[in-house]
């Protein structure tokens, strides 16, 4: 049992690497350097193509914290479906796999697999970031404050068009503090 485990296991990991590479696009370029500690804390969801778990998501907000074994402990919370919506809160662990740049992860919500993660836009003063993958299925554009100029989200939604993502699917996170 523990022999198919583990070769299902290696099957599923194996799937989700090609996958990111599916849709014959070249790997996206990532920012030159992340200054891991800098990163660290909240960063508010302003817009995203979600996932199947963020639909309906309201003041969803994505806070990271470095452990002791250099994996990065992240806390993604949000009120689903409104303002007053139930609080859902998720705890996937990141893992820095470019320890030069340190701006690709893997996100793993569920042992073994680490989802693709990469930071490939980030302000110089740590204020605005774009999270994206490879396969460009998932794009999150986050910011230390709630909101931001629309002038500058207009330039970040230019930006992420031309990393090759459908921008008619992202959609903007509801916030109200």
């Amino acid at each position: 049992m523990r022999v198919i485990r583990s070769k299902l296991a290696a099957l599923l990991a194996a799937s989700v690497t090609m996958a990111g590479c599916a849709n014959g696009q070249p790997p996206l370029a990532t920012v030159d350097y992340v200054d891991l500690d800098r990163f660290m804390g909240d960063w508010y969801v302003i817009a995203n193509i979600p996932t199947f778990l963020e639909k309906g998501a309201h003041n969803a907000v994505e806070t990271y914290e470095r452990d002791t074994d250099g994996s990065i402990a992240t806390t993604f919370v949000f009120q689903k479906d409104g303002f007053d919506g139930k609080r859902k809160e998720y705890n996937p662990r990141g893992f820095v796999t470019d320890t030069e740049t340190n701006a690709v992860w893997g996100m793993r919500f569920v042992w073994p697999i680490k989802a693709d993660y990469r930071i490939v836009y980030l302000t110089e003063d740590y204020s605005r970031t774009v999270i994206a993958r490879n396969k460009r299925d998932f794009v999150w554009i986050m910011a230390r404050t709630p909101t931001i100029p629309e002038e500058d989200y207009q330039a970040i939604i230019e930006r992420v068009e031309a990393m090759g993502y459908d921008i008619g699917k992202v959609r903007r996170v509801p916030q109200r503090w």
